[in-house]
């Protein structure tokens, strides 16, 4: 009965903990145009969970595994809970968001009344550069630096996360048979699955709500949630994640401390305590002890005392870590592009951000889903041993590889905005410089270069950065409904348009792109499937190359490895290689430099599939190698297995038990060679 109710618990909570997780993935585009910084920067809020996890998990998962495993799951739920509250807080401090736009600076209260983008007699007083006095008093009425909050909350999170997986999954391990270890964390890591598609459609939903929902009248916003500058209500889901994080967390306050091996009998249940991680990894000094089945309390000075060296004996393990820096560089790979995956669907094929949020959850993830659960069937089905659990992971990710490498062709041309992709008559010309922006027909318009406030030429198809910048005279109607015309730059094209109106927002792609997207969207669904088939052959891999007693502590030190070399590095190097791509920055209240509106797709490709495919080639060298490690210790293991086999035929039974235990004795002394479960 405890069984299965762990079981229940582990999969409610992976599936809470990866909800909560890909949230806040699919909100980093939302933060980062709410606090107007660079992607850069919001990489490195992104990497302040895995910097959570990396003050305490070493020391959690090596402790935590003789103390009362449940608990401290249930305290990290609290703590999770904790920081998607704080993770939200900046918004009721914030005050309401204000998009760039050059139309409030000309709006007319009168619906019916013209108001006049191209000022022929203005000043570029927009593009002055403000004093330091006035800058610093414009910030913190702005309170730009409430993005503090967002890491630390984050941070927080991560600190939470800490004793779920190595404690859960070894708590879980200890108390089930061993041929049903594989199939116990396929169904977890499923759940795990389930959990972010809920997260992505929740971000999805978001997304498409104001971020002043109920504050402001939407009637007046002239941006929608297909544009740039639009803010998703994206606190909103923080709140909501966090209080089912808090529900989560209950079952496990109320968990035994221990449990009986699954499939022992009441005899064995009363008569034996269970020899889990927890009784057998320090002995028992105290020999003369009238309750032998009662296990001595341990100190936390003889846990201490025994942590180096066994923490030597781990990375003295070169299968270990061999598999270690294979997975690090491979997580490398993912964590890029999963946290860059929307915005490079939003630039490079011209989906709204929540779209692309929305078409990950529903696509994606399930193929994610049914990748894990048919790799841990595979390995039950055929009960694969560790150089079959290799083979099987080197096989998908070749597969995987060769999805990525589809992607590449799977292209769209540039967003056709006048200045920046094409020139004024139409010609494809990519610029990096602003002073592109002028061009003979708004030059008398005395119009701001930096800020983004695009309109749709529904004549030549092609988007002007501003009404200015497209030399519209006039306009007629408010809200999202106004329209501006006699629009001189429209017909400085080479053709001859009869209309020269042009609407709020950027133009459309053209159609062949939503037919390439479609054929983007299947390699995804397939490039998802095979890398999560390898998910659990890489765990048993990984459990199968360590001694059991150093489980726990093994499972912690490469969650904490993966999540510091892993995580946090990805996100920062990616945002600062894309933030290279972008032609057109947004600007602040204050006049700095914003959020980038729009990026070159082409370098944008090159750069972030370019990185990924690196860290790929690099894993499959590394996977040769651990190969041939497994190889050559397995080699080994037959031929002594070989050579006892007489030795037991003529000494009988009682030499055989005393060439098991001989064993037993070299495999705690020499586990890189021994090892096994």
């Amino acid at each position: 009965m405890y069984h299965n109710n762990k079981l229940m618990g582990l999969d409610l909570l992976e599936k809470t903990n990866s909800f909560q997780g890909s949230y806040m993935k699919s909100s980093i585009t939302q933060i980062e145009r709410r606090f107007d910084i660079p992607s850069s920067l919001i990489g490195f809020i992104d990497g302040s969970f895995e910097i959570g996890n990396l003050f305490v998990i070493a020391f959690v998962s090596y402790f935590g595994a003789k103390l009362h495993r449940p608990r401290l799951i249930g305290a990290g739920c609290l703590i999770m809970a904790m920081g998607s509250f704080i993770t939200a807080a900046p918004h009721f401090f914030q005050g309401l968001y204000k998009y760039e736009t050059t139309i409030s600076h000309f709006s007319a209260s009168n619906g019916t009344e013209s108001i006049l983008p191209c000022l022929t007699n203005g000043s570029l007083a927009q593009d002055e550069i403000p004093t330091v006095e006035i800058q610093a008093e414009c910030e913190k009425a702005a309170s730009s630096s409430l993005w503090l909050y967002v890491f630390l909350g984050n941070m927080l999170r991560g600190v939470g996360e800490t004793p779920v997986m190595p404690l859960g999954l070894s708590y879980l391990d200890d108390f089930s048979r061993a041929e049903n270890t594989a199939l116990y964390m396929a169904l977890i890591q499923t759940m795990g699955i389930m959990g972010p598609m809920f997260g992505f459609m929740l971000g999805s939903f978001c997304a498409k709500l104001y971020v002043d929902i109920g504050a402001v009248d939407l009637d007046t916003i002239t941006i929608n949630h297909k544009d740039s500058r639009w803010v998703g209500a994206w606190w909103l889901g923080f709140l909501f994640t966090g209080g089912v994080m808090l529900l989560a967390g209950i079952p496990f306050w109320f968990l035994p401390k221990s449990l009986p091996k699954q499939g022992e009998t009441e005899t064995v249940k009363k008569s034996n305590v269970v020899e889990g991680e927890q009784e057998r990894f320090i002995p028992d000094n105290n020999k003369h002890s009238n309750a032998p089945d009662k296990p001595a309390p341990v100190s936390m000075a003889a846990l201490a005392k025994d942590f180096l060296p066994s923490l030597k004996k781990l990375f003295s393990n070169t299968i270990y870590m061999t598999l270690i820096i294979t997975t690090i560089i491979q997580v490398n790979g993912f964590i890029g592009l999963i946290t860059f995956q929307p915005k490079y669907m939003e630039q490079t094929y011209g989906h709204s951000a929540s779209r692309a949020i929305f078409l990950i959850g529903v696509s994606n993830l399930p193929a994610l889903a049914l990748g894990i659960v048919t790799g841990g069937f595979i390995m039950k089905k055929f009960k694969l041993n560790i150089l079959g659990a290799s083979k099987f992971c080197i096989t998908a990710s070749l597969l995987t590889f060769s999805a990525l490498l589809v992607q590449y062709f799977l292209q769209c041309d540039n967003s056709q905005v006048a200045g920046l992709t094409v020139s004024y008559q139409g010609a494809p010309e990519v610029s990096y410089q602003q002073n592109t922006l002028i061009s003979q027909c708004n030059m008398a318009c005395s119009c701001s270069l930096k800020h983004w406030d695009p309109i749709c030429a529904t004549s030549n198809g092609l988007t002007y950065a501003s009404p200015c910048l497209a030399g519209c005279q006039t306009s007629t109607g408010v809200g999202k409904e106004m329209v501006f015309h006699n629009c001189t730059c429209i017909g400085d094209s080479p053709f001859s348009y009869a209309n020269m109106s042009a609407v709020l927002g950027q133009c459309p792609r053209k159609s062949d792109c939503d037919y390439m997207f479609k054929f983007y969207m299947a390699v995804t669904i397939i490039g998802s499937f095979f890398p999560a088939c390898a998910a659990t052959p890489g765990y048993i891999i990984l459990l199968r190359s360590i001694n059991p007693e150093l489980k726990s502590l093994a499972l912690g030190v490469h969650i904490l490895l993966i999540r510091t070399l892993g995580g946090i590095p990805p996100a920062i190097y990616f945002g600062a290689l894309i933030d290279r791509t972008c032609l057109k920055w947004g600007t602040k209240q204050c006049g700095g430099r914003g959020a980038c509106r729009i990026y070159d797709s082409i370098a944008f490709r090159n750069s972030y599939l370019g990185v990924i495919y690196g860290l790929f080639a690099a894993s499959f060298v590394l996977c040769g190698v651990l190969y041939n490690r497994l190889s050559h210790r397995e080699k080994k293991r037959a031929l002594k297995s070989q050579l006892k086999a007489p030795e037991q035929d003529g000494n009988g039974v009682s030499t055989g038990n005393r060439n098991v235990s001989s064993a037993i004795i070299k495999c705690d002394e020499n586990p890189d060679q021994e090892t096994t479960i």
